[in-house]
């Protein structure tokens, strides 16, 4: 049956990421409620769901929802829940010194919190320490790119794309693989980011009063989270089909049970008054949820399109795999750009398995994996709608009144002149 779908079916999930893209330009008083979001995942999923259920693919879909969506969901959820219930108060200032701190301290936390929950823990003290600064756009625009993308390079906790290619059958420490480039990248980014706030800060020094530079003392509320994180990803390391004689689908879901219990001993046992110092709330998390209901949903029938007929589509080229991936999670998501992308080579190696014969890891050559792993977590940053959390800094950002570029703006002002170069030298120099 796989053989016969149709481009038509992929129809769904181009309009679902098309309206991403298109709606919060256009229909902004449309698109601001979450409701709204869900309503379109709904009526372009229903389509998908019946063809699922005329051409046999039900258990596709199920498998899809259980053991992908929302095992996705139920990670991410976790660390943006626990993570907000982790309070970083300081007394320093913001200087170019303490600024590139905050970033440093996100890009290693990006890993290990993933992308989302660092972000969030980042974002609200720098908030804070930025008040008094009279250009700091550009802060937050790092803050996306590093915080939010690249710094969650290492784990599959970091960032979503990897958890997927982890739930198929990449190990875990795998990733660690890619600390030099992890380095080089966040390296560059941060003292890129240094010499542009230095630049600036300077400049403000004869229009603003700067208060005096204090100890960067530091107070940390919502202690008891470390541990629940903790268990989350020891959860996500330990209960492995490597580790464990059990079949993978069991073990998923007793993952996920572990996780649900952190997040509600998180919710339990946080004070209600660190999370309103966070000014934590729901509808981050309940954006992301409603419109990877869809993806996921959508995609269903690009992936099997892809598996079918990856003979004819692919090129055996990790720089192939680095690029597609890289365009693709620009402009349309990262997580389901990898999805997809592994599909795309894992059918390459099931059509031609005598030409891949060297080391296979998640079922497709390493250096595949290495190309997909890069190009879907560094190009999320290329725009506001690659990587979840992007959209949730610039919310934040702009209702603390900093002024954020629209769509466009961000791709031509920021991520064409200073990321991409740098994702360019990534290919030509580790690929």
């Amino acid at each position: 049956m796989i053989n016969h779908i149709n481009l038509i079916f992929t129809l769904p999930f181009v309009l679902m990421l098309a309206t991403i893209a298109i709606f919060p330009l256009v229909l902004e008083f449309f698109w601001h409620k979450n409701i709204n979001k869900l309503l379109v995942s709904v009526v372009l999923s229903l389509p998908v769901i019946l063809w699922a259920i005329l051409t046999g693919y039900t258990h596709v879909m199920f498998d899809t929802l259980l053991f992908d969506y929302f095992p996705f969901i139920i990670l991410i959820g976790s660390l943006f829940v626990i993570s907000g219930g982790i309070h970083l108060d300081s007394n320093i200032t913001s200087r170019p010194e303490t600024n590139t701190i905050f970033l440093v301290l996100g890009a290693v936390l990006a890993s290990f919190l993933g992308t989302t929950g660092a972000a969030m823990l980042i974002v609200h003290p720098l908030i804070k320490i930025l008040k008094h600064r009279k250009y700091k756009t550009h802060t937050f625009l790092f803050l996306i790119a590093i915080v939010a993308n690249t710094g969650g390079l290492l784990t599959p906790v970091g960032d979503p794309p990897l958890f997927m290619l982890f739930l198929r059958g990449a190990p875990f420490f795998w990733f660690l693989k890619l600390f030099p480039i992890w380095l080089f990248v966040n390296g560059l980014l941060i003292t890129i980011f240094f010499f542009i706030d230095r630049y600036y800060f300077r400049k403000e020094e004869s229009e603003l009063h700067h208060p005096n530079f204090k100890a960067m003392n530091f107070k940390v509320e919502g202690k008891s989270n470390f541990l629940w994180l903790g268990i989350v990803i020891l959860a996500v390391v330990i209960l492995t089909p490597q580790n464990f004689n059990i079949d993978a689908k069991i073990l998923s879901i007793i993952r996920d049970v572990i996780i649900v219990l952190m997040i509600v001993s998180s919710l339990k046992f946080t004070s209600k008054k660190i999370r309103k110092s966070n000014n934590f709330g729901w509808h981050p998390i309940e954006e992301v949820a409603y419109l990877f209901l869809g993806i996921f949903i959508t995609m269903i029938p690009c992936i099997l399109y892809l598996e079918s007929n990856a003979a004819s589509l692919a090129k055996n080229s990790p720089t192939f795999f680095y690029y597609i991936s890289g365009f693709l999670s620009s402009f349309l998501d990262n997580t389901p750009t990898a999805v997809t992308m592994h599909s795309l080579a894992k059918g390459m190696v099931e059509a031609n398995p005598a030409l891949f014969t060297g080391n296979l890891v998640a079922g497709i050559p390493e250096s595949f994996l290495k190309a997909i792993s890069l190009g879907s977590v560094f190009f999320g940053s290329m725009t506001y709608i690659g990587n979840g959390p992007n959209f949730m800094i610039k919310a934040m950002a702009e209702h603390n009144g900093v002024d954020m570029p629209h769509f466009f703006e961000y791709i031509i002002k920021f991520s064409l002149i200073i990321l991409l170069p740098i994702y360019i030298l990534v290919q030509l120099l580790f690929i």
